[in-house]
């Protein structure tokens, strides 16, 4: 039997900083840009009761793990449970199951930090958050890590949800942060666009972009939904997360694809290709840039490891048993 350690969302929460994050998050998609291998997520839809069933994985080599999650949402219970198995990435024993629930902003969040430190112009230091939710404190907690930020605007269509994350997130940042009542007034003079939304269409005016202006969108791994519209996928140099989710579910792009806006060459490359420094990020302070961040097992397996580490050095979690398929294998 393999000895394997439970870790509940409770044990897990809090154990490691934004910063802590982002630098695994980092560090997996630099392995991910040499070679190590992730795939896009498989989501399996349900149509009655409504919901999905998603997977996604990658294999980090030298940080020694790999893993992803498995996580249903929807479905009668209309809730989500995330589910993160953490394998050893040399003797592909199981190390660890952990309820992944809590770590999903800071994880997500981790992701976009590293696209925004990647694509960013080095001054950036404005804002511009559309979305009031968990994902958009998580990503925006994380790029306060990678840039000295000064001004944040954030805006959602509820005012009382707005004017909640601002106030919180202008006693928990050095920056000021403020509600503003359009996404129009968000992104004016933003040096860096966050979109963390569940919008089936485009939650600004690509047009009104200002030349130098990073966007990381995080809110849709739909075909069919998308944050961004026509102009700002064209006019940016494109970046995803993994270049086969651009062709798979990254909705923005490919509604730009199918009106002929663009061609699959837009892909400027994947993250993880610009962080091991195999292609380049931004060239010039005006250029415009995108992130498309769908989710991966590449901060996922990253951030479940980081915890995983940190929750066996404080002596947390419970042990499980695995047979090995050697011994529990025999058709008996």
């Amino acid at each position: 039997m393999t000895e394997t350690l439970f870790l509940t969302s409770e044990e897990v929460a809090g154990l490691a900083d934004p910063a802590e994050y982002v630098d695994a998050v980092r560090d997996a998609y630099r392995q991910i840009g040499e070679g190590a291998p992730a795939e896009p997520r498989t989501k399996l839809v349900n149509a009655e009761p409504p919901g999905f069933l998603t997977t996604y994985a990658a294999v980090l080599p030298e940080t020694g793990a790999m893993g992803g999650y498995t996580y249903s949402a929807g479905f009668g219970a209309r809730d989500a449970w995330f589910m993160t198995p953490l394998f050893d990435a040399e003797s592909g024993e199981p190390l660890a199951l952990l309820d992944g629930a809590s770590m999903n902003p800071y994880k997500t969040g981790a992701a976009g930090a590293v696209g925004v430190d990647a694509l960013a112009r080095e001054d950036a230091s404005s804002v511009a958050v559309i979305g009031s939710g968990a994902q958009a404190r998580g990503q925006l907690k994380a790029t306060a890590t990678v840039r000295d930020l000064e001004t944040v605007w954030v805006y959602s269509p509820t005012k009382e949800h707005r004017e909640a994350f601002a106030g919180d997130m202008n006693g928990s940042l050095d920056a000021s942060v403020a509600a503003v009542a359009s996404a129009a007034a968000a992104i004016e003079d933003a040096d860096v666009v966050i979109t963390a939304t569940n919008a089936a269409e485009p939650v600004f005016d690509g047009e009104a972009l200002e030349p130098g202006t990073h966007v990381t969108a995080m809110g849709q791994y739909n075909e069919n939904k998308r944050e961004l519209d026509h102009a700002t996928i064209e006019r940016a140099t494109y970046v995803p997360d993994l270049r086969a989710r651009a062709l798979q579910d990254a909705g923005s792009f490919l509604s730009a694809l199918e009106a002929g806006v663009v061609d699959e060459d837009h892909v400027h490359a994947e993250l993880g290709e610009v962080v091991a420094g195999v292609e380049p990020g931004r060239t010039s302070d005006a250029e415009i840039t995108v992130f498309d961040s769908g989710g991966t097992g590449i901060e996922t397996a990253a951030s479940a490891y980081l915890l995983y580490e940190k929750a066996v050095d404080a002596g947390l979690g419970q042990t499980i048993d695995f047979a090995p398929a050697s011994e529990a294998l025999t058709g008996e």
